[in-house]
């Protein structure tokens, strides 16, 4: 085997190895694969999904030299170097190479907003945990009804959670940005915040932050209620890996209202 051959940004004649990045097995043959060639056996490839790259693991043996900008100041001698090479079958090459430390296999490249999804998924956010209107409370036509919900961790926020790969780690914390409900009688209202909780000095006036006024009852609505349908939006923002950004999450509560009127009798 030949000593490593380093190339510069445009591809050079290695023999009958052309190379990008380096080449290894020089004068091997034509079969030399890609711009990783093929010193030592692929380590395999890592994807579930045609969408996602796919990803080629060349460990390169033997080793570069020490001083090879590629170790990043790693020793050699406790450290294998390997070459890794993707392609999401269009445009979307990326290449480099990845040092670990000996005997242990290449770790996939993972991107940082795939781990700040990682780390939504295990805060387990819920939908709004209703606490007015209740299931069991009766209401009436032209009552002015006030909308609130409890607020933890997993229904409204803030809730925060890491993950890591790779040597990275994301940092996401999430929070209910608003709550939209659909009241069941074609209105829905959007609340910017977790709702004010009525309390009995407030008499007929209206929810400063979140409320809604029924203009029929729910009689004819199928078991005599209407289905109320209170739709969180979970704003979340992360940072790691060098980079920051935010997602979207969306989740849901429904329970079922019961509206009245009041009968004057004369």
């Amino acid at each position: 085997m030949a000593p490593v051959a380093q190339a510069d940004d445009d591809p050079v004649d290695a023999g009958k190895c052309q190379v990008i990045k380096f080449c290894v097995g020089v004068g091997v043959g034509d079969e030399t694969r890609g711009s990783g060639g093929q010193a030592g056996g692929s380590a395999g490839s890592s994807s579930d999904s045609d969408s996602k790259p796919k990803c080629d693991y060349t460990k390169m043996e033997p080793k570069p030299p020490s001083e090879h900008p590629a170790w990043k100041g790693k020793d050699p001698a406790k450290y294998d170097m390997y070459f890794m090479g993707c392609s999401d079958g269009g445009l979307n090459n990326p290449d480099g190479f990845i040092i670990v430390p000996e005997g242990q296999p290449p770790v996939p490249q993972v991107e940082p907003q795939e781990l700040a999804q990682r780390a939504v998924d295990s805060m387990t956010l819920l939908g709004p945990d209703i606490a007015n209107p209740r299931a069991a409370g009766k209401y009436t036509v032209g009552v002015p009804m006030w909308m609130w919900v409890n607020q933890s961790a997993t229904t409204y926020g803030p809730n925060t959670a890491s993950a890591s790969a790779g040597g990275i780690t994301v940092t996401a914390t999430a929070k209910v940005s608003k709550i939209v409900w659909a009241m069941g009688d074609g209105d829905s209202v959007t609340c910017n915040g977790p709702g004010t909780p009525y309390t009995a000095s407030q008499g007929m006036a209206e929810s400063p932050t979140c409320g809604h006024v029924y203009s029929k009852t729910s009689a004819s609505a199928q078991n005599g209620k209407f289905p109320v349908t209170a739709t969180s939006t979970w704003t979340i923002n992360w940072q790691g890996g060098g980079q920051a950004g935010q997602l979207t999450e969306v989740r849901q509560t429904e329970i079922q209202v019961a509206v009245g009127e009041i009968q004057v009798v004369r």
